[in-house]
């Protein structure tokens, strides 16, 4: 990596549930001196306003996003790049990248996303995660179309 190219100290390389590219994390190499990299495990809701233990994540979805995680992080290694990981299990993915760009004193995210979808369709779909990121965040916001 040509150091003269990095623009930012500190990029959050983060994902809703999905897989990160290849193509998201030379993304993020290219941007950042450290990496952190972000995943979520979804929880499916909530019954009666109270955590129910049928809508947590299970361990498979903890195990597969921690693969997710270490993947990229070796990946960024390879590319010289300083890295970090990290997951955490949330009902609003979008606000939680967002607030974890903020504790981190990240001045970019990366995501890997879909095309974008019709928006009246695309607030219901997780799919869509990456937007409702760029949206709501004060920092730069790279997606990388997968």
């Amino acid at each position: 990596m040509e150091q003269d190219a990095v623009l930012h100290d500190r990029v959050l390389l983060a994902s809703e549930g999905r897989r990160i590219s290849p193509a998201a994390v030379k993304r993020a190499a290219e941007l950042g001196r450290h990496v952190h990299v972000f995943s979520v495990v979804r929880v499916w809701g909530t019954s009666l306003g109270l955590p129910n233990p049928g809508l947590m994540p299970t361990k498979k979805e903890w195990d597969e996003q921690r693969d997710v995680v270490r993947e990229a992080v070796e990946r960024l290694r390879r590319h010289g790049v300083e890295a970090t990981g990290q997951v955490l299990a949330t009902r609003k993915a979008g606000k939680r990248i967002v607030r974890e760009a903020e504790r981190a004193g990240c001045t970019a995210i990366v995501m890997s996303a879909d095309r974008p979808r019709n928006r009246l369709l695309a607030d219901m779909m997780w799919s869509q995660e990456p937007y409702r990121v760029r949206r709501r965040a004060k920092v730069e916001v790279h997606l990388v179309l997968e």
